[in-house]
């Protein structure tokens, strides 16, 4: 095994804010790098869709992020844990490929940055990128090296500019060193433009998960639900979740419970949603923040992955999966890629028949034991991706 590489500077920019709702890829690999000795600057995404001026919808995120962005310029990126800083961008909300607002973006960007690592001290970064629209402003830098962690496929969201994100991301491929991936069909378009990717799918915190495993409270809007319970928690997104299909399966069983823990993604009106809510036995919570989760966890019989199929879902690596794993449910999931490679603890469903099939399987089945829950958990764990990442470095 290749020595990993010692605890340096990074600069890693996200395609999430540090505190959004939902922790993913980008705030597990900053957090356990800085664990790890690294000195991290978590660079905020100014956003990779041109949000819409005359939506009023969008008025109050592009406020919060004016503000919050004149903070930074004056006053310069906050230190939210020990060895890591967080820069939201001051930016013009205008599409990439218009010149002028590109290039005052990144001078705002440079500029920022520049002053962050004059003040730290920062030498040759690491420049660690889930998008590709920072080349530009990382140009000047002295850098150690600069690797792409692909997690999506960003091209394939609604709203994003997909001839533009594919020229960039080309770009950046080719610019790398080194490429990680978390879907195998994500690995075989990064490989096309740079030899050195690697694909090594999505992992959980299963520290904090596992927590669901022993003895601890139910919340009380939990607990006065009947069981069975079964769960799906995340953003209630309509292009990545089929709330049609869960409809009809709700429909089928009215004695059992389907509960959803999450928020719809910003902007969005769906009719399937409406139609599902309205079901007496489904239960919209809304949100619930991530250090309850394994709470919410622990009451429920069953996990739910259903998940839409299309350009975007087809190269996804669910997080949820080894989240529920970590917390013993078992899962009843619709046909997405990675269940070809990654089973356990899997059943599979396309239709609303086969949902219920699949989840009477599973409630009778049980929730795994610690010892069953270590064994398909194995080593994906944040810690030991972020160390196997950097020994590949």
């Amino acid at each position: 095994m290749a020595e990993p590489t010692p605890p340096g500077d990074c600069i890693l920019f996200a395609t999430a804010d540090w505190d959004a709702p939902y922790w993913t890829n980008k705030q597990h690999i900053a957090n356990e790098l800085a664990r790890m000795g690294w000195r991290v600057l978590y660079v905020e995404s100014p956003g990779i869709r041109a949000p819409s001026i005359t939506d009023r919808r969008n008025w109050p995120r592009l406020w919060r992020r004016l503000k919050i962005g004149l903070s930074n310029l004056y006053s310069g990126a906050r230190k939210r844990r020990e060895n890591l800083w967080v820069l939201s961008p001051l930016s013009i909300p205008a599409k990439h490929h218009r010149p002028i607002a590109n290039w005052l973006n990144r001078c705002l960007l440079q500029s920022m940055m520049q002053r962050f690592i004059q003040t730290k001290g920062f030498t040759k970064p690491l420049i660690w990128t889930y998008h590709p629209f920072m080349l530009e402003a990382i140009a000047p830098l002295k850098r150690s090296a600069l690797l792409y962690h692909c997690v999506d496929d960003l091209a394939a969201v609604p709203g994003v500019n997909a001839r533009a994100f594919r020229a960039a991301e080309q770009k950046l491929l080719q610019a790398a060193q080194t490429v990680f991936t978390t879907s195998k069909s994500l690995a075989e378009h990064c490989a096309k433009h740079n030899p050195h990717t690697h694909f090594l799918p999505n992992v959980a915190d299963a520290i904090h998960f596992g927590r669901a495993l022993g003895p601890g409270p139910i919340p009380a809007d939990m607990a006065e639900i009947p069981e069975p319970r079964l769960i799906y928690h995340g953003v209630l997104s309509d292009f990545k979740v089929d709330f049609a299909l869960l409809h009809k399966a709700a429909q089928l069983r009215p004695d059992w419970h389907w509960i959803l823990i999450g928020e719809e993604r910003e902007g969005q009106k769906n009719e399937d949603l409406a139609r599902l809510s309205a079901l007496p036995n489904v239960h919209r919570l809304g949100y619930r923040p991530y250090d309850a989760l394994p709470n919410y966890l622990r009451g429920a019989q069953v996990g739910l992955l259903p998940t839409l199929l299309n350009d975007y879902t087809r190269s996804m690596f669910p997080m949820k999966y080894f989240e529920y794993l970590a917390a013993g449910l078992p899962i009843v999931s619709t046909k997405l890629a990675f269940t070809k490679t990654h089973c356990a603890g899997l059943e599979i469903a396309q239709t609303p028949e086969e949902i219920i099939h699949a989840v009477e399987k599973q409630i009778h089945r049980g929730k795994y034991s610690p010892e069953e829950t270590s064994a398909h958990i194995a080593d994906n764990t944040w810690l030991t991706r972020t160390k196997n990442m950097l020994e590949k470095l």
